[in-house]
């Protein structure tokens, strides 16, 4: 009887540092950065914070992709795996790190900005960038201009 299993991670945090992108030597991107995590909790009625890091690594076009749009302090969400690798150093210890390969990302921190959207960010938007941000069934028909209304009647009647 086959057994199923799962490894799934998802998490939303700010990254500890840039992307740090490099290339194996059969051409793949791999990307490699950090990621904190925090909760709030109340122990003995005292409100406390903890911080977890987690070591984030992406392939291929998601790497070059991270490498473009995360810097130190964007707040992201992952969705991956995790995976635990070993390895023998130069000294011939045995080393083992466990870290989450991204199979999905979406950026959360607004381009341009250093932190979330805000009410205020959201009024100094031109009405003009609203509108064309609005869903389609909310857009006004653009009006033709008279310039416009002309040229397409000439075009009829040549065409008469």
């Amino acid at each position: 009887m086959a057994s199923r299993s799962w490894n799934r991670v998802e998490l939303i945090g700010n990254l500890t540092r840039d992307p740090e992108l490099r290339y194996t030597p059969n051409g793949a991107a791999v990307a490699t950065f950090g990621l904190a995590t925090n909760r709030t909790y109340v122990s003995e009625g005292e409100r406390k914070e903890e911080v977890d890091f987690h070591r984030l690594v992406a392939w291929n076009k998601l790497a070059e992709l991270c490498t473009q749009l995360l810097k130190k302090g964007t707040k992201v969400f992952i969705s991956g795996r995790l995976q635990t690798r070993s390895w023998e150093a130069a000294d011939g210890a045995t080393r083992q790190t466990t870290e989450i390969v991204i199979e999905d990302m979406i950026v959360l921190t607004p381009k341009g900005t250093g932190g979330p959207i805000t009410s205020e960010d959201l009024d100094s938007i031109p009405e003009a960038a609203k509108a064309e941000s609005a869903p389609a069934e909310e857009k006004a028909p653009k009006e033709e201009t008279k310039a416009e209304e002309s040229k397409e009647s000439r075009r009829i009647k040549r065409t008469c």
